[in-house]
């Protein structure tokens, strides 16, 4: 390999360890016009010491052109937080669902 080639190749490698942790961060927000339907009712399990229950949700799943529902799920508390939910809004025609996670208290 010559002394460009081995550069360019140099150059792309560096340049995808650098990208790739912001890739693994990347989050994709969808607007749609169709309405998730009506929460499922579940019943939430006993408490868990030391965890926080993340109700389940639904996800748009685009190739389908549905709603899928995604389980809830235990979550490690975190002191001087609280778990948000995810949920759906309706912002005019649209319909765009902001991604659960931790706030402040």
């Amino acid at each position: 390999m010559n002394n460009s080639r081995k550069t360019l190749f140099a150059s792309v490698l560096l340049a995808g360890t650098m990208l790739a942790p912001l890739a693994a961060q990347a989050r994709v927000d969808v607007d749609i016009n169709i309405g998730p339907p009506p929460p499922r009712v579940v019943a939430v399990p006993p408490p868990r010491v030391g965890y926080v229950w993340a109700p389940g949700y639904y996800v748009w799943d685009g190739p389908h052109h549905r709603h899928v529902w995604h389980d809830g799920y235990w979550v490690h508390e975190r002191r001087g937080y609280h778990w948000r939910a995810d949920h759906w809004d309706q912002r005019g025609d649209h319909w765009h669902r902001t991604h659960g996670g931790w706030e402040r208290d």
